[in-house]
């Protein structure tokens, strides 16, 4: 009978861009069982909500994580329109859209990057990044800062981005997209990128549910579970939207979905950017929630890692009682933890980068 061994990995680890730490328990070479380690760098947020105004606390939800900064702010400042009943103006919903989708395809393009240095496709890497600076320079003229956005407030948006500006970051997509294209034509189909990939951590469809995996982490075992279908802010307007899955359970199948969701949410912004209102963007409430009427209100929206889970609580002054986030990677944990079982100590960092796990997110 072999030996059983715990082996720490993380939270330094080369291949790792986060804290994630792991006893792993092997037998020689083979995983048997991952236990993940949760808290390095908590920092306590949430209870923040009672010293910020709701006004104010959307530039520290925002700081939750800066590769999901928009989509945090964005997912408080619905939560609190919601309790408050303010109705936000439809432009203000289209751009807040077409922000999250740029946000989308940021956090995707940071990611097969990170994958590709993985494996030791540097170059790669090289061109997945430099891709991405396309994006943070189109944050940066729209917004004025390229990973905190500070835009999005409640009630509305900070300021307006002008039709021109929204027809240059459509023409600035499509260049993208042209290259973008040979990129993913090299990370699907080069022959040591799928002998990292295909086969390794599968889960199954049935797994996947049993777990309530959501994001491309879920979709990638044919879960067809994306918040956009629900049509909340301006997902509602798009003509057709479905999700992108595979079926094929793998490591591979998660890093196909992801690809081809930056070429879907191209399309989503030039859809959007063609219909986008002129109703105004909404402007910042100055009013205090009412004791007891509607004192509570939740959201979820669709991160680029997957469903994610908003909930403020009121308590009759300008601050909120209560605010709790639960984001994807939180969900995901126990796919993780199940997709490592029987695995080789060497596909374990593989494994972990196809989920993406957010741990700033996961840990705040």
């Amino acid at each position: 009978m072999a030996t059983r061994t715990i082996l720490p990995f993380g939270p330094q680890h080369p291949v790792l861009p986060e804290p994630v730490h792991l006893d792993l328990v092997v037998e020689d070479e083979h995983v048997v069982e991952a236990i993940p380690q949760i808290g390095f760098v908590h920092r306590g947020l949430e209870k923040l909500v009672e010293k910020r105004d709701y006004n104010q606390f959307i530039y520290v939800a925002e700081r939750v994580c800066g590769i999901c900064s928009f989509g945090h702010g964005y997912g408080y400042a619905s939560a609190t329109e919601k309790l408050l009943g303010i109705e936000v103006p439809r432009r203000a919903e289209y751009l807040r859209g077409i922000l999250q989708e740029l946000s989308r395809i940021h956090s995707h393009l940071l990611w097969l990057g990170l994958l590709a240095d993985g494996f030791g496709f540097e170059s790669l890497f090289n061109h997945c990044w430099r891709l991405r600076e396309t994006i943070l320079d189109i944050f940066q003229e729209t917004c004025g800062g390229r990973i905190i956005l500070s835009i999005c407030m409640v009630g509305g948006m900070s300021h307006d981005i002008d039709d021109a500006l929204l027809r240059r970051v459509c023409e600035k997509l499509d260049e993208l997209k042209v290259e973008y294209r040979e990129v993913v034509n090299t990370m699907l189909h080069d022959d040591s990128v799928r002998s990292r990939l295909c086969g390794v951590g599968h889960i199954s469809f049935e797994d996947a549910l049993d777990l309530s995996m959501v994001g491309p982490f879920a979709k990638g075992s044919g879960i067809e579970h994306d918040m956009r279908t629900t049509g909340f802010g301006a997902y509602g307007d798009l003509e057709h939207f479905e999700p992108i899955i595979a079926t094929e359970g793998d490591c591979y199948a998660r890093c196909k979905v992801r690809c081809e969701e930056v070429f879907q949410s191209i399309e989503i912004i030039k859809e959007l950017v063609a219909k986008i209102p002129h109703d105004g963007i909404g402007e910042a409430p100055l009013v205090k929630v009412k004791p007891g009427e509607g004192t509570r209100a939740h959201v979820l929206i669709e991160q680029p890692r997957g469903e994610a889970f908003y909930y403020v609580a009121g308590n009759g002054t300008k601050y909120l009682e209560r605010f709790r986030l639960r984001t994807p990677t939180s969900q995901n944990l126990g796919g993780m933890v199940r997709a490592l079982q029987g695995v080789d100590v060497a596909d374990v960092p593989m494994i972990i980068l196809t989920i993406d796990p957010c741990i700033s997110c996961t840990e705040r």
